[in-house]
C-alpha cells in the first residue's frame, strides 16, 4: 500500500479507482464493511482499491483542549490497513482552511477532477463539506452526474447493537472492552515503549512495565485483566490506568504487572490488550493495603483470563 498525502501528486496509475471513504478512526467491524464492500467491487471490475481518510481527527482542530476522540492511532490504522491489500491511502490533511470546502467542491474538485474515481463507498451516515452540509444523497446525486458510481452501506449491527465508533467510545467510558472488542472486531489496546518509572512496583513485588498512552481515546480509568506478547510469548497481567492516586500523579500512564515474567523490557514496544475490567481507579492510605489489592486483583485477573 502506497501512502499519498494530499500534497502530493496522484499518480495516473491508480485513477478510476474503487474508493472507500470515511474517517475510519477505530476501523471496527462497521468501517471494515464499508471497505469490504469496496474491495469486492474493485475485485470485480479490475480497478484499484483506494481509501481516503483525514488527519487528523477535527476534534483537535476545532477543540484541542478536549480529550482526543480517536480510537486507533496513525500508526496502527496504517498497518491494519496495509493488511487489507490496499492500493493506495489517500491522506487529506484536516486543517480549518479545509473545513470552509463546500460539499461540491470536495466531490467536484477531489473526487472527479483529481482522483478520477469510478466508484465511491461510504458508510450510510457519512457527512462531508462545509459544517457537514454534504450527505450520502448529495454524494449519490453529484456522482450521477458527473459519471461515477456510489454506494451508501447500510449500518451494521452487531448484537443489537449499532457498529459505530460512537457506540464503542461509550463502551469504553464505562470500562465495556468485551462490549468494544465485539465491535472493533478485535480487543482494544494500548500500544507504546516500555519506560522507566519510578520502580515502586519492584520495591514492593509487583515490578510493571510502563507505557504513556498515545493522545486517542481512553477507557474508564482503572484495574483491567490484559494479555500481550513479550518477544513473541503470548503473556497476562494485570493493569492500571490512570493517574496513579496513591503516588499523587499526574500524568495518564497504564502500568502492567506481567505474570510469569522476568526480564528487562526497557524500550520494547507493547501492545497492552484489555481484556476485562476489575475495578476503578483508586487512592490506598498506605502500600500496604495497596499491596494487598494488588494480590486480589491478579488473582481475579487470572481467573478472568484462565
Amino acid at each position: 500500500m502506497i501512502v499519498l498525502r494530499d500534497s502530493s501528486s496522484f499518480p495516473p496509475t491508480y485513477r478510476n479507482a474503487v474508493l472507500a471513504l470515511g474517517n475510519f478512526d477505530g476501523l471496527h467491524l462497521g468501517h471494515r464493511a464499508v471497505i469490504g464492500k469496496a474491495a469486492t467491487l474493485a475485485r470485480e471490475t479490475g480497478k484499484p482499491l483506494g481509501i481516503m481518510t483525514f488527519e487528523p481527527h477535527p476534534r483537535r482542530i476545532f477543540q484541542p483542549h478536549l480529550p482526543p476522540l480517536r480510537i486507533l492511532p496513525l500508526r496502527e490504522k496504517l498497518r491494519e490497513l496495509a493488511a487489507m491489500e490496499v492500493s493506495f491511502l489517500r491522506v487529506i490533511r484536516f486543517t480549518k482552511a479545509f473545513s470552509q470546502t463546500t460539499a461540491t467542491d470536495f466531490v467536484t474538485r477531489i473526487l472527479h477532477d483529481t482522483l478520477h474515481v469510478s466508484h465511491v463507498v461510504t458508510g450510510d451516515d457519512f457527512v462531508f463539506g462545509h459544517n457537514r452540509e454534504g450527505t450520502t444523497a448529495i454524494l449519490g446525486a453529484m456522482a450521477a452526474k458527473l459519471g461515477f458510481a456510489a454506494t451508501a452501506c447500510a449500518q451494521l449491527d452487531i448484537g443489537g447493537e449499532r457498529c459505530s465508533s460512537t457506540r464503542i467510545r461509550e463502551a469504553l467510558m464505562l470500562g465495556n472492552v468485551e462490549l468494544a472488542a465485539r465491535l472493533l472486531g478485535r480487543p482494544y489496546s494500548i500500544s507504546g515503549h516500555v519506560r522507566e518509572g519510578d520502580k515502586r512496583g519492584r520495591t514492593i513485588g509487583f515490578p510493571t512495565a510502563n507505557i504513556l498512552p498515545a493522545p486517542i481515546f481512553l477507557p474508564r480509568f482503572g484495574v483491567y485483566a490484559v494479555r500481550t506478547q513479550v518477544n513473541g510469548r503470548p503473556v497476562t497481567g494485570v493493569a492500571n490506568l490512570g493517574l496513579r492516586p496513591t503516588f499523587g500523579g499526574t500524568r495518564v500512564r497504564l502500568e502492567t504487572h506481567l505474570f510469569d515474567w522476568q526480564g528487562d523490557i526497557y524500550g520494547q514496544r507493547l501492545n497492552i490488550e484489555l481484556a476485562h475490567f476489575l475495578r476503578s481507579e483508586q487512592r490506598f492510605d498506605g502500600i500496604e493495603a495497596l499491596k494487598t489489592q494488588i494480590v486480589e486483583d491478579s488473582r481475579k485477573a487470572r481467573g478472568m483470563l484462565a
